[in-house]
């Protein structure tokens, strides 16, 4: 079980490699990552039997960035019959697993597999029940299949509450015909991400304020209205005329990198399309001043070197924090939704709530 078995996003496997191997480095980890350009997938081999499973359990996945999903485990080459019988046999080396999920890697050839995996899986299922290697149990860890084709498969472990929230970390969700635009899943795909699902009525609620940086023609200010707040726009292009028909949007033809709120705000959500450093100082002032409680905000991303100046970005917003002398929490993640940007969410800890 020393290979470490990450899903991605197509085109951001170099990331993923420069990301793990400084976590591995960190914590002295031996090993090496390697990748396949345009694969879905990267891995870490390690050099200590012991090595993947280091790295998961000294990590949290919510640190990681470019990473969709992972897992510790081996390969393994199935008969084109009777696969069952084989997976079996190589899981009676393995622990018990609580829950089971069948994956397969974001590509035209993943796709194809879907289908084969969704047939797979009730048998599969019942097989693993009836041997006892499947029970129902969030306290065993969890195993994951990625099928790389009909003969190969990765098999893998990861701990429930220490991995992706959805197989190959994809979120279901449906695109609400009457949003705006596309872009509305961004933020709500980030509400799922970085917000426990027991806490949104305390933290994302009708008697709230938001402000929406750049938001015409409305999708995220879609998402802020589906809560009940009080949203004010910031945008000199038009929003939809079915959000302003709501009552709750007020809308300011203004720049979203110079207008200030007169008091604070709930939330601030930015999905601008502008320089990374500039979008990362707007971030330092908004939360910095205490002009919102919490605020989404996506960072477009450079052509190259993308991890190298996320990190970057990150450390320097930490350190306008520190030299401000205020308590702010930081996540980031690549969402599936996003492209070629990361989202961060970021939340005063020292501002009570209203």
């Amino acid at each position: 079980m020393n290979t470490l078995f990450m899903h991605c996003r197509p085109g951001f496997e170099g990331e993923v490699c420069a990301e793990i191997s400084e976590h591995a480095a960190q914590l002295g980890v031996p090993g090496y990552a390697r990748s396949k350009p345009q694969s879905a997938c990267a891995e870490f081999v390690g050099l200590e039997p012991d090595a993947a499973e280091r790295l998961m359990r000294e990590r949290r996945f919510a640190q990681l960035i470019f990473p969709r999903q992972w897992a510790r485990g081996t390969y393994l080459e199935l008969p084109e019959s009777d696969r069952i019988s084989v997976l079996l046999e190589h899981l009676a080396e393995l622990p018990v697993c609580g829950s089971l999920w069948l994956e397969v890697l974001d590509s035209n050839e993943g796709k194809e597999l879907s289908t084969f995996c969704r047939k797979f899986e009730v048998p599969l299922r019942k097989a693993l029940e009836k041997a006892g290697r499947l029970v129902n149990d969030t306290r065993q860890p969890r195993l994951l299949l990625t099928f790389i084709s009909g003969r190969r498969v990765f098999v893998g472990l990861a701990e429930s509450d220490n991995s992706a929230l959805w197989p190959m970390g994809i979120p279901r969700l449906k695109f609400p015909r009457e949003a705006p635009s596309r872009s509305t899943l961004k933020l709500e795909e980030a509400w799922h991400q970085f917000i426990p699902r027991d806490q949104w009525d305390q933290r994302l609620n009708d008697d709230m304020t938001g402000v929406d940086l750049g938001a015409s023609p409305g999708g995220w200010t879609y998402q802020l209205v589906k809560r009940g707040m009080l949203v004010t726009a910031i945008d000199n292009g038009p929003m939809a005329e079915s959000l302003m028909d709501t009552g709750l949007v007020t809308h300011l033809m203004a720049d979203g990198f110079t207008w200030k709120p007169k008091q604070t705000v709930d939330w601030m959500v930015c999905d601008i399309v502008e320089k990374p450093a500039r979008t990362a100082s707007l971030i330092e002032t908004w939360l910095g001043e205490g002009l919102c409680r919490e605020a989404v905000v996506n960072l477009k991303l450079p052509m190259k070197q993308r991890h190298a100046e996320v990190r970057k970005l990150l450390e320097r917003i930490e350190e306008g924090f520190k030299a401000r002398k205020v308590k702010v929490s930081i996540a980031c993640k690549q969402l599936y939704h996003d492209r070629e940007e990361v989202t961060c969410h970021l939340r005063r800890l020292d501002l009570k709530p209203r």
